[in-house]
């Protein structure tokens, strides 16, 4: 049976600054600069991959901090356990999408988190869980926001519990 510290070590994961561990598993060999930059974004003749994708494993307790991307990113469950992933929309309404296999549970194997929502991910249960994230075009972190406890509540007080357990204190 597969450990959490076996993919960590035979994947060569590091500890990720939202939480976690991740390693860096593919780019995209296109960029786009081979295609005009055609997501509607000016990135001014810039040569970028068009997509990355990382491993991303949580453990038993752990938790994703609340963060936001400038653009979609789709996550994919790997193994382990389920995976819970908090999303505050745009217009502000608290989504929990399970990643998992469980279809009859309400788990799907694979979910969209959208451009310019705020989330973050918690272990519900014992175990780990083992993911993939895919970015496009590929992450950089200048365009990761990570957010406090404090900016959080003050926006979105009603989702006090998830925001204490999804932020760091200050």
């Amino acid at each position: 049976m597969y450990t959490a510290e076996y993919f960590i070590e035979s994947l060569r994961m590091e500890p990720h600054i939202e939480g976690g561990y991740f390693k860096e598993c593919l780019l995209g060999a296109d960029t786009l600069q081979d295609y005009g930059g055609t997501d509607g974004h000016d990135y001014d003749g810039e040569s970028r991959h068009l997509w990355s994708s990382i491993y991303f494993l949580l453990r038993e307790e752990e938790v994703s901090h609340f963060h936001r991307l400038t653009y979609d990113e789709v996550w994919y469950y790997h193994a382990g356990n389920a995976l819970t992933v908090y999303v505050i929309d745009e217009a502000g309404v608290l989504h929990a999408k399970k990643l998992g296999l469980n279809a009859q549970a309400g788990e799907q194997p694979q979910i969209v988190v959208p451009a310019g929502c705020i989330f973050g991910s918690a272990m519900e249960e014992e175990g780990f869980s083992l993911v993939g994230c895919m970015c496009s075009p590929a992450f950089r972190y200048e365009e990761f926001e990570l957010f406090s406890r404090r900016d959080l509540l003050a926006k979105y007080p009603q989702y006090e519990d998830v925001i204490v357990r999804l932020t760091r204190e200050e």
